[in-house]
């Protein structure tokens, strides 16, 4: 014997993806990527740096401009 199956009525959906993130899921990687950039830009660490002049002159400017603006 077979037992009856019950289905669930659908909502209404108007054909696109409704995904929600947490304010976390963006906030997390965004602070771990500052993060990290800034262990990059570690003043202590510039001497032992060997590249190209024109990529150091372009970390050192976003260092300053990090460092400029927190208070």
């Amino acid at each position: 014997m077979s037992a009856p199956t019950h289905t669930r009525p659908r909502p209404a959906t108007t054909g696109r993806v409704d995904i929600r993130l947490p304010w976390w899921a963006l906030a997390l990687p965004t602070l771990a990527f500052i993060t990290l950039l800034l262990m990059i830009l570690n003043p202590v660490d510039a001497h032992a740096a060997t590249g190209d002049p024109a990529i150091t002159h372009l970390f050192e400017s976003v260092r300053q401009a990090v460092l400029h603006n927190t208070p």
